[in-house]
């Protein structure tokens, strides 16, 4: 996840950047999305690939009974679609105050809205629950510390045998990211890949 804005990044709380709004449809898990994004936000024109694979991945993996958690949600994508596509409850968090907003409008709009809970969590200071899955894909540009945080701190907020699921891209850390979820699940392992992109699945023992 590389896209500046205009000197600050996506992972901040309140982007300054000139709002842009931007419309598109996206298919996401057999389901026509539309989506609608603003500058300060991560990927804006189109769902990124990374979120597509990891996507992809998380639906066709059994997992507990239970809640959804979208760690960094942005303007919505990862809920949005495993809601609609699996009839599932998610919570969806994010730091970035202009990506809830928007992700609020694409819940309501794809009819996922009573489904969804979109609230602010600093990664999981505001989070409560446990959850059967959460799924990330990492902010990389926000350093090591707050990626390995994502990773290691979630094995707190699951079910037991639920499941992490987290994409990276191996140039990017996904080797190590491994290694970081191994120092605290039991169980980890690579639930798939594509074009250096490394899906990883963590459960909860």
């Amino acid at each position: 996840m590389t896209e500046k804005i205009s000197g600050e990044q996506y992972f901040t709380a309140q982007p300054d950047a000139a709002h842009d709004y931007q419309d598109f449809d996206f298919e996401l898990l057999g389901n026509q999305i539309h989506f609608t994004t603003d500058a300060g936000v991560f990927s804006k024109r189109t769902v990124d690939f990374g979120t597509r694979t990891m996507l992809d991945v998380a639906a066709g993996l059994d997992f507990p009974t239970g809640k959804i958690l979208d760690l960094g949600t942005g303007y919505g994508p990862v809920g949005i679609a495993m809601a609609k596509a699996l009839n599932k409850n998610v919570d969806m968090v994010d730091v970035n105050e202009r990506a809830l907003e928007l992700a609020r409008k694409n819940a309501d709009r794809n009819g996922v809205g009573s489904q969804v809970n979109v609230f602010q969590s600093n990664i999981y200071d505001q989070i409560n629950d446990q959850y059967a899955m959460i799924l990330v894909n990492p902010p990389i540009r926000a350093g090591k510390t707050v990626v390995t945080q994502m990773l290691q701190e979630a094995q707190q907020h699951l079910v037991p045998g639920g499941k992490l699921i987290a994409v990276l891209q191996k140039k990017q850390g996904a080797p190590s990211a491994q290694k970081n979820l191994e120092a605290v699940f039991p169980t980890v392992q690579v639930a798939g890949k594509k074009k250096g992109y490394y899906v990883l699945e963590a459960i909860n023992g």
